[in-house]
């Protein structure tokens, strides 16, 4: 289907709740789009390298709309002392998160954390930071966001995360690039995500003073359930595309959506993609 056979596609502009906020995030199309982002099923293995334990203290990076980030603190605040901290860059998706029932949820760069500045009130080392689903978003600063870690972690706290690694989101992510490239952009400069192999992350974590303890990666077909269109919109129209305009943005989504379908669409009009889950867990040293 082309933007000439779908209008109604070619102009879309998202307004009201849906509206991205200044760093591109709406949680009103998160949570209709990607609630397999946080999933008991997708969430269960990471959780259960986390462990944590009652009056433990742990920040969430990346936190989201908080839904993991409130099943961790279900856990740690059994006992006094016990308290789950969330940080993201969006104020959507930290509003939301609060509206969920997250009392502390603050706005911050993990790649530059201060935790003077970003988290006041928080002065106490934590025993763990954890992350899910937001770490490949980090493409900018990735040694920086194990710099936060360690600025806010006890001396052998722990970081347990999962992340896409390498070949995650593979075919969709070519295709975004073989488009850009035809319309005579630069996708490496566009491209917002990190996505390393394990030996690349294993180096990154020893290089900043971690001592990995499990380091996976894991293949995972994640069905789309609203279709690669509103995929590419939540992930991509603010990210990839975000200085292009709404038509050409539009029409570049379209053109990836069609290429994609052979791979990603079933007979009966399902979609799915291919993700790889870098799940890793290591000690500061």
């Amino acid at each position: 289907m082309t933007t000439e056979e779908n209008p109604s596609r070619k102009a879309r502009k998202l307004s009201g709740p849906d509206a991205p906020d200044a760093s591109g995030w709406s949680a009103s199309l998160y949570n209709r789009t990607a609630t397999f982002v946080y999933s008991q099923a997708f969430t269960a293995p990471v959780l259960e390298l986390l462990a944590p334990k009652p009056g433990e203290r742990i920040i969430d990076f990346g936190c989201g709309s908080g839904e993991v980030t409130l099943q961790i603190n279900r856990v740690v605040e059994q006992k006094p002392g016990g308290i789950t901290v969330g940080v993201d860059l969006s104020e959507s998706l930290l509003a939301k998160a609060k509206a969920n029932g997250l009392r502390h949820a603050y706005v911050g760069d993990i790649q530059a954390l201060d935790p003077s500045r970003d988290i006041p009130g928080h002065e106490e080392k934590f025993d763990a930071v954890f992350s899910n689903a937001a770490l490949h978003w980090c493409r900018q600063n990735p040694p920086g966001v194990l710099q936060s870690a360690k600025a806010v972690l006890k001396p052998g706290g722990r970081l347990v995360a999962e992340m896409g690694g390498f070949m995650n989101c593979i075919g969709v992510r070519a295709a975004l690039y073989q488009v850009l490239r035809a319309r005579g952009h630069d996708p490496i400069a566009l491209d917002p995500w990190y996505f390393p192999s394990m030996e690349d992350y294993v180096k990154l974590l020893v290089t900043a003073g971690f001592e990995p303890v499990h380091v996976s990666l894991t293949p995972r077909i994640t069905p789309i359930s609203t279709g690669l269109g509103d995929w590419q919109q939540l992930f991509v129209r603010n990210s990839f595309l975000k200085d292009l305009s709404d038509e050409e943005a539009a029409e570049i989504m379209d053109e990836v959506e069609n290429i994609c379908r052979v791979d990603c669409q079933d007979q009966s009009g399902k979609w799915a993609m291919m993700y790889m889950r870098l799940r890793f867990s290591a000690v500061l040293k």
